[in-house]
C-alpha cells in the first residue's frame, strides 16, 4: 500500500463516521487526488465530485474563478487556489472543498513561481477557506504524487483528525 493509499483510507473512514462529503478540484494533478480518494471501497459515502480545471477557462467556468483575477495573480497563486476551494464547495454543496493548482514541470516554472510550486485552498467545515503553499522538488510525477499526499493530509486535519 502507498502512503496515498494509507492517508485516503484514513480519510473516507472519518469522514463517513462524521458523515462529511468532499469535493476536490485539481489543476496540477489532473484528478490525481480524486483518483486516490475513490480507490478507497466506501469513498461514494463521501466524495461527491472532482473538479479537474486544467484550464484558466475550466476554472472561470466550472468554479467561478474570476478570469481577471487569473490575469492578474496567475492561475498558481494563493488567491486561485482559495477561490477555486471555495467555488466547488459551493458548487457542489459539499462540507469541505480542496483546490490544488500548482506547476508540475517540467516547463512552466519562472524564477518567481518556479517548478514545484503548489497553492492549496481547502474552504472548511466552518465556512473558513484557508491556503497553503508549498515548494516541491522532484520530477513531474514526484511533484504531483507529493501534492496528492500534502492535501489528503490537509483533508485529514480539517476533519479534525
Amino acid at each position: 500500500m502507498t502512503i496515498s493509499h494509507n492517508l485516503a483510507a484514513r480519510l473516507v473512514m472519518v469522514c463517513r463516521a462524521r458523515n462529511v462529503r468532499l469535493a476536490t478540484a485539481e489543476s496540477c494533478t489532473g484528478g490525481l487526488l480524486a483518483a486516490a480518494i475513490t480507490d478507497v471501497p466506501g469513498s461514494s459515502a463521501v466524495l461527491d465530485r472532482g473538479f479537474v480545471t486544467y484550464s484558466d477557462a475550466a476554472k472561470a467556468e466550472l468554479l467561478g474563478v474570476p478570469p481577471g483575477l487569473i490575469a492578474s495573480a496567475g492561475a498558481v497563486s494563493e488567491a486561485v487556489a482559495l477561490r477555486m476551494a471555495a467555488g466547488a464547495k459551493q458548487r457542489a454543496g459539499v462540507d469541505i472543498a480542496i483546490s490544488i493548482t500548482g506547476i508540475a514541470g517540467p516547463d512552466g516554472g519562472t524564477p518567481q513561481k518556479p517548478v514545484g510550486t503548489v497553492w492549496f485552498g481547502l474552504a472548511d467545515l466552518q465556512g473558513g477557506v484557508i491556503s497553503r503553499h508549498v515548494a516541491l522538488s522532484g520530477d513531474r510525477q514526484e511533484i504531483r504524487a507529493a501534492s496528492v499526499i500534502y492535501a489528503l493530509n490537509l483533508l485529514l486535519g480539517a476533519t479534525g483528525l
